[in-house]
């Protein structure tokens, strides 16, 4: 049963696909997710499954939840979150190891982008700047953000500069390319958000993209398949004779 998997970033590579095309892939340190404790529709009020990931001092750890971690016999995690489960899935199937992905499969991937500070608009929003001549006395600077005296005020979501980055992102239907259960490390094509070393949550792509592909590829295969059909013979024309007798 796929559920879901605590990781660490560790960084990006690049490997070769079934194909030989060369592809850059992130490798996520997925070891040691530990359950700690599974919640149920009575108790709880929704489905899910607690799961620890990387063992910390417990002197770092508040007491409710250095409470929960001996009382499921484990060492205290840094990293905790949940994952939704089905009410009626046995615990005995609960699988919280590199194994329940398997290559071609597609995740998603949860993290926290790098904090970049306080940017202006052209880092933040991707604005296009100001004259960059000598004449300009602006070249980096929003400029106006008004209008005239209807509405006499400035529209909303107008992009300002302000925070960038240090935020939750989830990067969709990532491909899983390859899983080394011995290092328990999976390798997911392109990028991954947050730093080197931080966490990461993976989880089955919400969006699958495999359901499409498939019927696009029995689409592919019904057309071709009536492409070489025979085509019918239209009817020759009746010849004058054949045409008096009718």
């Amino acid at each position: 049963m796929s559920i879901g998997l605590l990781g660490r970033k560790i960084g990006m590579t690049s490997v070769y696909d079934a194909r030989g095309r060369l592809c850059p892939v992130t490798v996520i340190a997925a070891s040691d997710n530990v359950l700690l404790r599974r919640l149920t529709t009575e108790n709880d009020g929704y489905s899910a499954v607690r799961v620890g990931f990387d063992s910390q001092n417990e002197s770092r750890v508040n007491k409710p939840l250095l409470g929960e971690f001996k009382k499921a016999g484990v060492e205290p995690k840094r990293f905790v979150r949940e994952f939704r489960l089905d009410a009626d899935a046995p615990e005995g199937e609960i699988n919280l190891n590199v194994t329940q992905f398997q290559a071609g499969d597609y995740v998603d991937v949860i993290g926290r982008s790098k904090g970049k500070g306080f940017q202006g608009v052209m880092k933040k929003h991707n604005f296009a700047g100001q004259g960059a001549a000598h004449g300009s006395k602006t070249h980096r600077r929003i400029g106006a953000v008004g209008n005239r005296s209807t509405p006499g005020r400035i529209w909303k979501n107008m992009g300002m500069p302000g925070h960038l980055g240090d935020r939750r992102v989830t990067v969709q239907n990532l491909q899983v390319m390859q899983v080394r259960e011995a290092e328990k490390m999976i390798l997911v094509s392109g990028a991954v958000p947050g730093a080197n070393g931080s966490y990461v949550i993976i989880r089955p792509a919400i969006k699958n993209p495999a359901g499409r592909i498939k019927l696009h590829q029995e689409h592919s295969k019904q057309s071709q398949a009536a492409m070489k059909a025979p085509v019918a013979k239209k009817p020759e024309p009746a010849t004058e004779a054949e045409a008096q007798k009718r």
